[in-house]
C-alpha cells in the first residue's frame, strides 16, 4: 500500500495577500483583501451592511448574508495611543457628518462614529490600516515599529475626532479601556468609505453575538489577572475621583454591559502541566519576578491577549525571556492561535468525543512515542501528563487525517503542554504545523528537507570555510541540524534555553531557526574545522549545548563579561551578526531549491511504493517503476479525489485498527493512465502544417476502457490502487493465445456465469472495432464482420432444441440477455479467423507497452516580473492557440496534413477483407443466422431502428444474396461512439450470411434463360470457381497460369 501525492508539484508561492495574512497571524477563514482603495463593489458592501442593520429581526439568515457582503480594505494611517483627560490635540466641534451619526446602542456598546472631545496622542507611527472582517490590523511602514491584530468584537466604541486643519481621525475604545487613535491620511472619500465599511462590520459582529463571547473568553487568560491585580489600587482611586469619565469613555464598564469584571471574581485562567509539576529551571536564576513586573507594565499600557499592540519593546522583552506563567498565553497570542481558539469554542472537546475509542495507524504510532516524549520531565512520568499528551496528538490526527501523526510532533506537543492547557496546545500545534512550519510534520517531511537545503546554502554563503571543510571530510550538516529544526532545539539543548528560542520563534518567525543555527556553527567554528567525521560533529554539538549555562568569558577580568553566559552570547550573535537573514531571504532560497527537493522526494516515494507492493507479479522492479511513472503522470493530469476512509463506526471496532490509507484512482484518472500504457486507449494525430510537426494525443473514451476499470477493481471499491494496476497488467501482458482469448471473454462476461449473451457478443464486437478503429485498410473490419456472422451462426446451431423437433426448423428464440455462447464456442470462432488469431496471439499483448514517461516539469513558482511574464506566455492555453494559428496558415498554403497513428500498425497497405467460410458442417447448416441478427435488431434495448447498407468490396469470390436483410443499428449505436463503422460491419455480415452458396441457384435475371449454356460447361466453371475460392490467398505464379488456362479452356465435347 502506498500514498502517492502530487501536492508538492502543484505548490504555488503565497500571494501578497496570503503573506499579509501570515504576517498578521489571521485565521485561514478570514476573507482575503481586495486591491488598495475603493473598489466598484465597496458601495454595495456598505449598502449590504445597512440593509442588515435595518432588518436585524430577520434572524441568522440576514446576518449571514450581511457577513458575506462585507468587504476588506486598506488605507494609509498614522497610529497613536490616546490618553483621556488631557488637552488638547484634537478639538471637538458640535457638528456631526451625515451618515456617521449614532446608529445603534445595545448592551452598552456604542457603534456610531460620532464626534468626541479632547485627547492627547503620543508620537504617531505611519503605516497602513487594514480591515479584514472580522479583524482590524495595522502595520507600520517598516513592519517593525508597531503592529496589531484586533478582533472587531473587542472594540467597544468608535468615535470620529473632528480635528482642526482637516485631519481625519478615529478613536477606538477597546475592551481593556485602551484608546487607540488612528489618523486616516488618505483622501476624504476614501476615508469615508473605510469608516462605512468598518461600521458595517461592527454591526455584523454585534448581531452575531461575538461581543458577548469576549468576557468569558478573557477569563481564561492569565494576563487579565496579572494586570488587574497590579492596577486594582489605581482603579479604586479612579472610581473615587473620576467616575463620570470612566463610565463614558474608558474600559471600566459594568459587568452587565460586557465590561471586565473585578480580578478577584471568577479567575479561571488556563495553564499547563507546569502549574502542578513545576516549570523547568530555577525561578530565581531565571529572574521570574523582574520579568513579570516588566511584562505587567507593558501589558497594562499596550493591551493584552486579543488586543496586544506589538512595539519594539515587546520584541526586546521576549528576547530577554517570558515569565513561566505568562509564556503559554504569549505563545498563542504571538502565533495567532488565540484567534482560532476564540472562534472555535468547544471544538477540541467535540473532536475527542466524536472519535472516542477510534484507532488507526496514527494512534498506534502515538502510543509508541508517548513514553519517549521528554521523559526527564516529571509530568510525563505520570498518567496525567501522558493522557493529556495522548489526547492532544490524537485530536490533531483526527482533525488532519492527511497529516495524521509525524515524527517529532510528540516532542513539540509535550513541550507546549508544560505551559498551556490541552485546548491551547491543540490550536497552537495546528498553527505550527500548517502555517509557521508547513511541511515539517507531513508524511514526506518536505518542509524540513527543503529548509535543510536552504540552511546548507546559507552556511555556504555566510560561513564558506566551514562549508568547504565539511565538504572535504564528507560531514553531513543535516545529521545535527535536522533535529534542531524538527524539534525547535528542544531535543538538542536544555529546556530552559530551548524555550527561550521558541519565544523568539513565535515572535519573529521561522528565520530565528536559521539565525540560531548559523550562530552555533560560527561560535564553534575553530573546533568544527578539526572534526573529521559525523560522530565528532555530533559529539562537539552535545558538549556545546551542555555548557550553554556556563560563562562565555570565564577568564575575563571584567565581572560583567564573566556574567555573560554562552546562551546569551548565542542570542547576541544570532540577532546581530545574522540579522541579514530575513524572511525574504528564506523565501527566495526556498524558491531556488524547491524543485530539487520535490524531485528527490518523488524519487524516494517511487521506491517506497514499489517496495510496499504485496507482489510484483511477473514484472521486474524496473517495469514496476515504469507503471508507477505512468500512474504518477495520470495523477498529475487528472488528480484523484483526496484519500479518505469510511466512518470509523462502519470500518472498524475499538479492537481493530483502521486500514492504512492509500492512493486510489478513479475512472477519469484511469483513462489517462491507460492512455500512457496502451496504444488503443489513446488517439495520436501526427500534425504537419509546414511550420512544425507535432503529435497531438487525446485520451480515448469507450465502454471497453470503463469495463476494464471495473474488471481490475477486484475489491469492488470503485477505485484502483497501484497494486491493482500491477496485478491487472500482469493478467494481460504475459498471456499467450489461449489466455488472451479467455481474458477477453471474461472481460465481457458481465455476470461471470461462463456465458456471453447476445448483447455481450455485440459489445465484444464493438470492443474489437474500437481497438481496430485507426488501422489501415479494411482487413480488421472484415475480420470483425466474419466474427459476428460466425458467432451468431454457430451460436444458433448449438442452441438446445426440444426433443423430436425438426432439425431443419429455425432455432428456438431466446432473449438477448440470456446465456448464448460459452468460452469454447468463442475460442473456436476466434481461431477460425486468421487475423483475429494473430491479434490475440501477439498483437493484443503488444498494445500494452511499458515505455519511459518524460519527466514532468514542476510548475514555475517564480513570482518575479520576468518569471511571471514567461509563465503567462509559455502555458498550455497559449500553446494551443499557437498550434491552431499555424494550422490555419498551413491549410491556407496547402501544407496541413493530419495522420492518425494506428494502435497496432501491422498492416501498412490497403487490404480487402476475405470472404467468409461457414464454420458449420453440411449437416449443421441451416438458415438461422439471419433470424439471429434480426432478433438482435428487434431486442427491447433498441429504441429506434435505422437501416444501413454496405457493400463488400468486389473480388473474384464476390457472392450475391437474395433479399439481403436490413440490420438495425440501434443496438450498436447505444454502446459505440463509432456507429457508422459498426453499421458497415453488421451489413457486411448480413450480405455474406447464407448456408448454401447463392450462385448455385441464382435465377434473378430473366435474360439468363436466353444464354446458351451446357451442363458440362457449368460443371467445369463450378470446379474452377471452387478451386480459386479455396486457393486464392496462396496461389503461386504457376498455379495462377494454370487457373487462367482452365478459365480460357474450350468446353469438353
Amino acid at each position: 500500500m502506498s500514498t502517492i501525492s502530487t501536492h508538492l508539484r502543484n505548490f504555488k508561492e503565497p500571494t501578497k495577500d496570503q503573506l499579509l495574512h501570515l504576517f498578521f497571524a489571521l485565521p485561514p477563514s478570514v476573507n482575503p483583501p481586495p486591491a488598495t482603495g475603493a473598489g466598484p463593489g465597496s458601495t454595495g458592501g456598505a449598502g449590504g451592511g445597512n440593509a442588515a442593520a435595518n432588518n436585524g429581526a430577520k434572524g441568522e439568515k440576514s446576518v449571514g448574508a450581511a457577513e458575506a457582503e462585507l468587504e476588506s480594505m486598506e488605507i494609509n494611517a498614522v497610529l497613536s495611543l490616546g490618553i483621556q483627560g488631557e488637552e488638547d490635540s484634537y478639538v471637538s466641534t458640535p457638528s456631526v457628518r451625515p451618515g456617521l451619526g449614532h446608529v445603534q446602542q445595545r448592551a452598552g456598546f456604542e457603534l456610531g462614529l460620532k464626534v468626541t472631545r479632547v485627547f492627547t496622542v503620543g508620537v504617531g507611527q505611519a503605516g497602513k490600516l487594514y480591515l479584514f472582517p472580522p479583524y482590524l490590523t495595522f502595520a507600520s511602514l517598516d513592519r517593525k515599529s508597531v503592529r496589531f491584530t484586533i478582533p472587531l468584537c473587542t472594540i467597544r466604541r468608535v468615535e470620529r475626532l473632528n480635528a482642526r486643519a482637516g485631519i481625519y481621525a478615529l478613536s477606538l475604545s477597546v475592551w481593556h479601556g485602551m484608546k487607540i487613535v488612528v489618523q486616516l491620511t488618505s483622501l476624504r472619500p476614501t476615508a469615508d468609505l473605510f469608516c462605512s465599511l468598518l461600521r458595517d462590520a461592527l454591526k455584523v459582529e454585534l448581531q452575531k453575538g461575538k461581543m458577548k463571547a469576549v468576557k468569558p473568553f478573557i477569563k481564561t487568560c492569565y494576563s487579565e489577572l496579572l494586570v488587574a491585580n497590579a492596577t486594582a489600587p489605581e482603579n479604586a482611586d479612579e472610581k473615587e475621583g473620576g467616575g463620570a469619565a470612566s463610565s463614558k469613555g474608558d474600559g471600566a464598564a459594568a459587568p452587565e454591559d460586557g465590561g471586565p469584571s473585578s480580578p478577584a471574581a471568577d479567575s479561571m485562567y488556563l495553564g499547563g502541566l507546569g502549574l502542578k509539576f513545576k516549570f523547568p529551571g530555577d525561578p530565581k536564576k531565571l529572574r521570574e519576578a523582574s520579568k513579570t513586573k516588566l511584562w505587567t507594565n507593558y501589558l497594562r499600557t499596550h493591551g493584552r491577549n486579543l488586543t496586544l499592540l506589538r512595539y519594539p519593546q515587546c520584541t526586546r522583552l521576549i528576547q530577554v525571556g517570558l515569565p513561566n506563567r505568562l509564556r503559554g498565553e504569549m505563545w498563542e497570542t504571538l502565533s495567532g492561535s488565540i484567534y482560532l481558539r476564540f472562534e472555535n469554542p468547544g471544538v477540541y472537546e467535540q473532536i475527542l468525543a466524536e472519535n472516542s475509542g477510534r484507532t488507526n495507524t496514527s494512534t498506534e504510532e502515538i502510543e509508541k512515542d508517548l513514553h519517549r516524549s521528554l521523559p526527564e520531565y516529571s509530568a510525563y512520568q505520570s498518567e496525567e501528563g501522558i493522557s493529556a499528551l495522548r489526547r492532544v496528538l490524537q485530536a490533531y490526527s483526527f482533525k488532519n487525517p492527511e497529516t495524521g501523526y509525524c515524527q517529532a510532533m510528540n516532542i513539540l506537543a509535550a513541550a507546549i503542554l508544560i505551559y498551556m492547557s490541552e485546548e491551547q496546545a491543540f490550536w497552537l500545534l495546528e498553527v505550527i504545523c500548517d502555517r509557521l512550519l508547513p511541511g515539517y510534520y507531513s508524511p514526506s517531511m518536505h518542509g524540513t528537507l527543503l529548509d535543510q537545503r536552504v540552511f546548507e546554502s546559507l552556511v555556504q554563503r555566510c560561513l564558506p570555510i566551514i562549508h568547504d571543510h565539511f565538504t572535504e571530510v564528507d560531514v553531513q550538516l543535516s545529521v545535527a541540524s535536522l533535529p534542531w529544526f524538527l524539534s525547535l532545539f528542544i531535543n538538542s539543548m536544555p529546556m530552559v534555553f530551548a524555550f527561550r528560542i521558541i519565544d523568539c520563534f513565535f515572535c519573529m518567525g521561522p528565520k530565528v531557526l536559521f539565525q540560531v543555527g548559523l550562530a552555533i556553527l560560527k561560535i564553534n567554528g575553530e573546533k568544527l574545522l578539526q572534526i573529521q567525521d559525523d560522530g565528532q560533529f555530533i559529539h562537539l554539538m552535545r558538549e556545546y549545548f551542555a555548557s550553554l549555562g556556563d560563562s562565555a568569558h570565564p577568564n575575563s577580568s571584567d565581572p560583567r563579561a564573566r556574567a555573560i553566559t554562552r546562551f546569551q552570547e548565542l542570542l547576541l550573535v544570532s540577532f546581530r551578526e545574522f540579522a541579514i537573514i530575513t524572511d525574504e531571504t528564506i523565501q527566495s532560497e526556498r524558491r531556488k531549491y524547491r524543485s530539487e527537493i520535490v524531485h528527490s522526494i518523488e524519487s524516494f516515494s517511487k521506491r517506497s511504493a514499489i517496495r510496499n507492493l504485496r507482489t510484483l507479479e511477473r514484472f521486474t522492479k524496473e517495469q514496476a517503476g515504469l507503471i508507477y511513472d505512468a500512474l504518477f503522470k495520470a495523477i498529475c493530469v487528472e488528480p484523484p479525489p483526496a484519500v479518505s476512509l469510511p466512518p470509523p463506526s462502519l470500518l472498524t471496532t475499538k479492537d481493530q485498527a483502521e486500514e492504512r490509507p492509500e492512493t486510489r484512482i478513479g475512472l477519469k484518472t484511469f483513462r489517462v493512465f491507460l492512455s500512457e500504457i496502451c496504444t488503443w486507449a489513446r488517439t495520436e494525430k501526427i500534425v504537419s502544417n509546414g511550420f512544425q510537426q507535432r503529435v497531438d494525443r487525446e485520451v480515448a473514451e469507450h465502454e471497453l476502457i470503463d469495463r476494464l476499470f471495473y474488471f481490475w477493481d477486484t475489491s469492488f471499491r470503485g477505485a484502483l490502487s497501484f497494486q491493482d494496476l500491477v496485478s491487472g497488467l500482469d493478467g494481460v501482458m504475459f498471456n499467450d493465445l489461449m489466455e488472451n482469448i479467455e481474458w477477453f471473454f471474461n472481460l465481457h462476461d458481465k455476470n461471470k456465469d461462463g456465458y456471453l449473451t447476445k448483447d455481450e457478443v455485440l459489445t465484444l464486437s464493438e470492443s474489437l472495432l474500437f481497438i481496430f478503429r485507426h488501422e489501415i485498410g479494411d482487413a480488421y473490419l472484415g475480420a470483425v464482420s466474419r466474427f459476428m456472422s460466425n458467432a451468431f451462426e454457430y451460436g444458433d446451431a448449438l442452441l438446445p432444441r426440444p426433443e423430436g423437433a425438426d432439425p431443419s426448423a429455425d432455432p428456438p428464440h431466446i432473449e438477448s440477455n440470456q446465456p448464448y455462447m460459452n468460452l469454447a464456442t468463442f475460442r473456436m470462432v476466434v481461431l477460425a479467423d486468421e487475423i483475429l488469431e494473430s491479434f490475440f496471439e501477439t498483437d493484443f499483448s503488444a498494445t500494452f507497452r511499458l515505455e519511459p514517461v518524460p519527466l514532468q516539469e514542476i510548475p514555475n513558482t517564480n513570482t518575479g516580473l520576468l518569471g511571471g511574464l514567461w509563465h503567462n506566455i509559455a502555458n498550455d492555453d497559449n500553446r494551443r492557440i499557437f498550434n491552431r494559428f499555424t494550422d490555419e496558415i498551413g491549410k491556407t498554403i496547402g501544407k496541413h496534413q493530419v495522420f492518425t497513428r494506428p494502435a497496432i500498425g501491422k498492416y501498412t497497405a490497403l487490404e480487402e477483407p476475405k470472404a467468409r467460410e461457414s464454420l458449420l458442417t453440411p449437416t449443421m447448416r441451416r438458415s438461422a443466422s439471419k433470424a439471429s441478427l434480426s432478433s438482435i435488431a428487434e431486442t427491447p434495448t433498441s429504441e429506434s431502428s435505422a437501416s444501413a447498407s454496405a457493400s463488400v468490396p468486389e473480388t473474384s469470390s464476390t457472392l450475391s444474396v437474395d433479399n439481403a436483410p436490413t440490420v438495425s443499428s440501434a443496438t450498436s449505436a447505444e454502446f459505440s461512439p463509432m456507429p457508422s463503422m459498426f453499421h458497415a460491419a453488421a451489413n457486411a455480415a448480413a450480405l455474406m450470411e447464407r448456408t448454401p452458396f447463392a450462385i448455385d441457384d441464382a435465377k434473378d435475371d430473366e435474360d439468363e434463360s436466353d444464354i446458351e449454356t451446357d451442363v458440362e460447361d457449368d460443371d467445369v466453371m463450378d470446379e474452377v470457381d471452387a478451386f480459386l475460392e479455396a486457393h486464392d490467398s496462396g496461389l503461386t505464379e504457376a498455379e495462377r497460369e494454370l487457373a487462367q488456362d482452365l478459365i480460357n479452356a474450350e468446353p469438353v465435347k
